[in-house]
């Protein structure tokens, strides 16, 4: 069993920066964890979930056009996810989740919302 807590969200006002976190649990997560790349997605309502980042378990990173520029994500052997988000603009509100890549599992999101 896998699970993950994202935390990190709230109000920001545009240009600001977040860092959210995610952090990893469950019996099989030391193994599991070590060879999984790990993501960040995020989703409006009334529209689908959609990838921004993922990171592989060799450390390379990729980022879709949603994310990329001020989008940076990372991982550490803590079994912990983190994206980093600069510049914020309003079309960043969203709630975000991490789970993994595929998105197997993930977790119940964090909401960051970006207004003035």
């Amino acid at each position: 069993q896998v699970q993950f807590v994202e935390s990190g969200g709230g109000l920001v006002q545009p240009g600001g920066s977040l860092t959210l976190s995610c952090a990893a649990s469950g019996s099989i997560i030391s193994s599991f964890f070590s060879t999984t790349s790990m993501a960040w997605y995020r989703q409006v309502p009334g529209e689908e979930r959609e990838l921004v980042a993922v990171v592989h378990a060799n450390g390379r990173t990729y980022y879709t056009t949603s994310g990329k520029d001020r989008f940076t994500i990372s991982r550490d052997n803590a079994k912990n996810t983190y994206l980093q988000i600069r510049n914020l603009k309003p079309e960043d509100t969203a709630v975000y989740y991490c789970g993994t890549s595929p998105a197997t599992y993930w977790g119940q999101g964090t909401q960051v919302t970006v207004s003035s």
